[in-house]
């Protein structure tokens, strides 16, 4: 059983935040802390020109409000909103907050990624705690 649970949160085709989330839940010791992490990549800089005045901050507002809505009602649970590369974030997350388990969703195989998603394989190779590959379809 885990005492401090990371649970990655993307916004991609197919991702089940609530089945990862449940996965985190099974594997917590009674009174766990989880945490929901986002990362919110940059925006390709040639794309910042035609980008609309605020998007960044009503981007992040929206996925404030649903991780807001994903952990409500359960006890011991944060939402964190970070910004930068997510193998990266989620690793430094999870070294400086002493996290003892992240959970990670993952595709499954295909053509350009041979096992696991890109960031799903830098955070598997370099985290200093256990890993947890939730797949999805």
């Amino acid at each position: 059983m885990y005492r401090h649970l990371l649970v990655t949160v993307a916004y991609d085709e197919g991702q089940n935040a609530g089945q990862s989330l449940k996965v985190a839940r099974q594997l917590a010791a009674p009174d766990a802390q989880i945490t929901l992490l986002h990362v919110m990549e940059p925006a390709p800089v040639f794309a910042l020109n035609y980008m609309p005045e605020g998007w960044n901050t009503e981007m992040r507002s929206a996925i404030e409000a649903d991780l807001a809505k994903l952990a409500e009602g359960l006890p011991n649970i944060a939402t964190v909103v970070a910004e930068g590369d997510p193998a990266h974030e989620v690793l430094e997350f999870a070294r400086a907050q002493g996290v003892d388990c992240i959970i990670i969703a993952s595709h499954r195989p295909g053509t350009q990624n041979l096992l696991l998603g890109s960031t799903a394989s830098k955070v598997v190779g370099r985290a200093q705690c256990a890993v947890h590959v939730a797949r999805r379809a």
